[in-house]
């Protein structure tokens, strides 16, 4: 049986705005370096074999992916499982002051498995949802390519599933803005292709 194959590609870089912030459910859009970028990201995936591209409802994420499903006549799907953590009474703080004003949660980058988020989510609940979502995705495109347009800790969060990575792995795995990573699903089985690269 021939997998799916699922392209995930993280947003580009956001609005400056929120540069050197806490930001995961806040919604930038992109920047002009990351509108930039969208419009290389389409051109090189706009030659693989793209049946469907589905987005994070995030405006940065939508931003991301729309020149390739413009490129392609296709309508993104926007799946709201793929959103980014909801990182609670931290969002929109400057990463200093978030640490310093949450001692515990600024723990999660070096020990994200247990972390939960003061008025926002769990790593735990965010790996629930992402990992149904792109299963959901893989049943529905059997032998067939598709883009993903995400977010750093959801992706992350896939990949080390299909790594069969512990939780507290997760960032060993970067994510740079536009980066690529290829996973294939054979049946409910992930092989890992490609993590975080430039183009393909």
């Amino acid at each position: 049986m021939s997998p799916a194959r699922l392209i995930f590609v993280r947003h580009a870089e956001p609005d400056e705005a929120v540069r050197g912030r806490v930001y995961g459910s806040l919604d930038p859009g992109l920047s002009p370096r990351g509108r930039e970028r969208a419009e290389a990201l389409a051109a090189a995936l706009a030659r693989e074999p793209v049946a469907a591209v589905y987005a994070s409802p995030q405006l940065r994420a939508r931003e991301t992916a729309a020149p390739l499903a413009c490129l392609l006549g296709l309508e993104a799907v926007l799946e709201p499982d793929l959103r980014e953590i909801d990182f609670g009474e931290l969002e929109g703080l400057p990463v200093a002051e978030a640490a310093e004003r949450y001692p515990v949660a600024a723990g999660w980058a070096t020990s994200p498995g247990a972390a939960v988020f003061p008025g926002g989510e769990s790593i735990a609940a965010l790996r629930a949802r992402a990992l149904a979502a792109v299963e959901r995705i893989a049943a529905r495109h059997p032998a067939e390519t598709v883009a993903v347009f995400g977010h750093a800790v959801a992706i992350r969060t896939i990949l080390a599933h299909a790594l069969a990575l512990p939780p507290d792995a997760l960032f060993r795995i970067d994510q740079s803005y536009g980066g690529i990573s290829v996973v294939e699903w054979f049946d409910k089985s992930p092989f890992v292709r490609v993590v975080n690269a430039v183009g393909l």
